[in-house]
Order: structure tokens, then sequence, then C-alpha cells
């Protein structure tokens, strides 16, 4: 049996994991990459390794983008088979994959009218609205806890996984030959004690483990403490007459944030006149899924919910759905929260909020969520001075709220307690979906504890999994990270500025609209060089911490 890993090894986008095995070849999500430009074109598979046309049919873990996404590029390249998920995913991936279908039709519109006034080819979306709707008709449902064969020879079980409403990690027995194995697939393992969702299911025995780490070097901030910083943000901002900016996903984490502040609205910790927008279309409808799923819920929500109290309504909640209502947001001069995707501030309406605030003192931006490397969450979070968003250069004033206690993972001390109720003594762990320097971190502790074998895959990886401890893995390092010919692109620019330079008479000869034209492109360079070199200096003074 041999498993591949397409995405969320050492990394925390794109979740993918394809097995073959005897008689069959299935995934394991399908989640699309995100993050900066390299990343995101591993979307296009140009090396061919997903082959989808080839897959039998896909488990999904829960509906987030970046273990759901990349589905509609399987079908509309070939892929034909079911795809076993819960109830309340199915439903979620109704809006969300449709909803990242119009963005990629959107973008792809925009940068082909960009390409065409030069004269280039447009550019195709990555899938569009219909793929994501033949998708969905691939879509199978199966509740947590039952056994079910999708291939002959292969046994699977969902276990809630607590992360959102209808995660599941997976229980899946594997026969060939005479011999059967067991494999687990910890999908994201949620935080115990979440608002909303049960406290994630354990599992005892397994051969191979492959086990998130997004939290594999720290632990959470608690609950109650992470209330009163919300708190904190929203006195601080209240005061100043300015807004709380909130980048949150749409699912689960902005469920979760209307419930704290249904809390904090009882507690008198929310004033009764800051209103609260929730600007994003797909969170609107995902919360309407939560209402409808609300058997699903921990059992003290439920317990609410039957006695007639509905913990994601506010009274000073407004919904705003088109982009008129989502602008007149800003033009507003009074204080209020604004909920608004994505949650690493890398898209959507959070752009505009963040454009309009983040210079602001006495504004507020508030991360409840993982911010992955190489996104403007990530760049805020670790102190940038200046930010570029939607094409200007920002002050970053505002004052920025990091609340690690909204995350829907496990902490460090979490995992290592889920991990302590398997027993088998020679099962081997493979980390995936966590950053390369928490892994090392998550997996020196396992190895330490729990004396268990510990790998930590790269991206494009394929291992051939043995029981008894062999161990053996064809890595693809060219692929997984292209060398960058940094002397060669330094060269290239230097060269073409020294070309400028001795065309200096020239220019000097040219009309004055023409010389003001290219003035300001030299200016726009020398703008973006130095947000590249404040970028360089502030990681070079990082590093030190890091290490």
């Amino acid at each position: 049996m041999k498993i591949t890993f397409l995405g969320a090894a050492r990394t925390v986008t794109g979740s993918c994991y394809v097995l073959e095995c005897e008689q069959t070849r299935f995934a394991i999500d399908c989640g699309m990459h995100q993050g900066n430009r390299d990343i995101d074109g591993r979307n296009w598979d140009e090396n061919g390794m997903y082959r989808p046309e080839s897959l039998d049919f896909i488990l999904l873990t829960h509906a987030h983008i970046d273990h759901s996404g990349l589905l509609p590029r399987l079908v509309s390249q070939g892929f034909k088979g079911p795809v076993y998920t819960t109830a309340p995913t199915k439903d979620l991936l109704g809006i969300m994959l449709e909803d990242s279908a119009r963005i990629q039709e959107t973008e792809a519109q925009w940068r082909s009218t960009k390409k065409q006034r030069v004269g280039a080819p447009p550019v195709e979306p990555l899938y569009t609205v219909e793929d994501a709707q033949k998708a969905l008709t691939q879509l199978k449902t199966q509740e947590y806890n039952q056994v079910f064969e999708p291939k002959p020879g292969v046994r699977v079980i969902f276990n809630n996984a607590g992360h959102i409403l209808g995660s599941a990690f997976i229980e899946l027995w594997v026969k060939e030959g005479d011999e059967e194995t067991k494999l687990v697939f910890s999908g994201d393992l949620g935080r115990p004690n979440q608002l909303l969702v049960p406290n994630p299911q354990t599992v005892e025995t397994a051969d191979f483990l492959f086990l998130e780490s997004t939290y594999g070097s720290r632990n959470h901030k608690n609950e109650t403490q992470s209330r009163q910083e919300l708190a904190e943000a929203i006195a601080y901002s209240y005061k100043r007459g300015e807004k709380v900016i909130i980048p949150a996903f749409a699912v689960e984490r902005t469920q979760e944030l209307l419930y704290t502040l249904h809390l904090l609205l009882q507690e008198g910790l929310l004033p009764a006149d800051m209103p609260v927008y929730l600007d994003s279309p797909l969170a609107i409808k995902a919360t309407e899924i939560f209402r409808r799923h609300w058997d699903y819920y921990d059992q003290q929500t439920k317990e609410l919910v039957k006695n007639g109290q509905n913990p994601l309504d506010l009274p000073n909640l407004r919904f705003t759905l088109t982009p008129d209502e989502s602008r007149a947001i800003n033009v507003s001069q009074e204080s209020a929260i604004v909920i608004a995707g994505s949650g690493m501030a890398n898209a959507g309406r959070i752009k505009h909020h963040l454009r309009h605030n983040i210079w602001k003192t006495g504004a507020s931006i508030v991360f409840v969520g993982f911010q992955a490397e190489g996104t403007p969450g990530r760049r805020i979070v670790d102190g940038a001075k200046s930010i570029r968003i939607l094409g200007e250069e920002l002050s970053v004033k505002a004052k920025v709220f990091t609340i690690g206690g909204f995350s829907g993972h496990a902490g460090q001390t979490q995992i290592l307690d889920w991990l302590s109720h398997l027993r088998n003594p020679e099962m081997q762990v493979y980390l995936i979906h966590g950053e390369h320097s928490g892994q090392k971190v998550l997996a020196d502790l396992i190895r330490e504890k729990f004396k268990l074998t510990v790998h930590i895959p790269d991206y494009l990886d394929e291992c051939l999994l043995e029981k008894g401890g062999r161990f053996e893995l064809t890595a693809r390092p060219t692929l997984a990270a292209p060398r960058i010919d940094w002397d060669y692109l330094l060269e290239e620019t230097s060269g073409k500025l020294v070309q400028v330079r001795e065309r200096v008479d020239y220019l000097q000869r040219m009309g004055q609209t023409n010389q003001v034209e290219i003035r300001g492109s030299l200016l726009a360079i020398n703008s973006r060089l130095s947000s590249i070199m404040s970028e360089l200096m502030f990681e070079q003074k990082q590093k030190p911490k890091q290490d």
C-alpha cells in the first residue's frame, strides 16, 4: 500500500492524501492550496499527481476549503466516483463550493481583462460554478460511528472530530491478501470545550496514524481569557468611536464568535448600541445551516435551543448581503464590530475593511484563527509596520489582538491527550497539516513521551506503508520546493535598471506626459522594493526569536 502526500505536508493547506492499494485508489480530502503565488499554483496540478480519473472514491473529513476546495477541479478533470461525508458537511459544501467557484470565475475574468489589454490570451478559472454543482451531485452522506464499505476490502468509520459541525476523523481498514491494516486520519482535531460542537471522540488502535499538527508547538489560552480579550478589543474601539475588524472563517469560527458575543451581551460587556455586522453572504448562509443541524450541537447548546434560546442570535446583529451594504459600513462613522471573510485576510470583503481601518489608531484588528505563512494575516500578526492591501501600502496603526482560544484546532497538550488513547506501541505516526518548525517540536514530544516512530512527510512525498516499522520514502524535493535562482533574478533586475539609466538622456527629451508616466512607474517599483527590504529586515530581526 502506498500513500502520496499531495497537500498539508509541512504546511496547513491543501489537505489531500492518496492511497493506492491492491484493488483501489482513493483520496482522503481534496483541499485547496492557499498562501503565496507558488503555493496557489499547486492547485493546477502541473505535475500530474492527482490523476482524478483513476480515483475510485474520496473520503472528506469536513467542509473547510483547505480540505474540500479542489473537489470541483477534480470533477472537471475526470473524477466520477462518490464522495463520502457527513450530512452537515454535505449541506455546508452546497454553499461553500459554489462560493469558491464564483471567486475563481471572478478572479479569472479580472486577470483575463488585464491580459487582453496587452494582447495576451485570456485566463481560465480553476473551476466553474457548473463544475461545483456537478461535484455536489457526487456527495454521499454517512452517519457517525457506522461502518461502511466504499469498495471491497476497504472499511470506513467516521467519528466526530469536534472541529466544526459535521467534522470527522476517519478509521480505515484496508485488506490486502490475507492481511488487514488499520489507518487513522485525524482530519482537523477540535479543541475540547468549544462552544456549539461536542468534544472530539477518541480511538484506541491503529497501525498508522496521520495526525494533524497545526498547533504542535504551543497551547491555546483558555476560553474565558479569550472572551475577556475580545471584550477588551470591543471596549478599546468603542471608547474611541472606531471599528473592531474580525477576519473570520465563514464556517464554525463565525458561529462561535456570534455565540461569544451573545455571552458578552448577557454579561454587559457588549454595548447595546454597538451594531454587529456579519458581512459575508457565505457566513450568513452557513449560520442558517448551523441552526438547521442543531441536533449535531453539544448537549449544553441543545438544551439552550430546546428552551427557546438561540445562541446565534443577537438583537444588534445585522446581515449585509450586497456589496453596497458592505461599503456602507465603512462610510458610517459609528463604532461597530465587523465580522468578514476570509479568515487569513487574503481574500473577500475583509480586505476592504482592513484598507479602511488598519491605519486608524483607535481601530482594533482581532485575529481568531491560525494565520498561515505567506498570508496578509500572518504578516500583521507577526508585527509588520506596513502592509500592501488592494494595491495600496498601508501603515499598521490599529491595535492588533491575536486570540488563540477561539481556534477550532486542538493545542499541543490536547493533541497529546488525544494521542494517549492509542495503545499500539508499534504504531507509526505521520505528522500532517502543520508548519515544519512546530511539527519538529511535536515529533520530539511524541517520541519522548510515547516512544513511537514519527515521520514528517513533505509535499509530494510517496511512502510505502508496511507493518513492523519499515519506512520507505520516495521524496520529490525539486517538485516540492523548486529552486529559485536568486543570482539570475537579481542580475536581471539590476541589468534592466542599468539599461534605463543609460537612456536617461532620451527620457529627458520625451514629452512631459510620458516622463511623468514613466516616473510614476519607477516610483511604484521603488515602493515595492522598499516594502521587500522592510519585510526582509523584519524577518531578519525575528529569526533569532524563532530559533
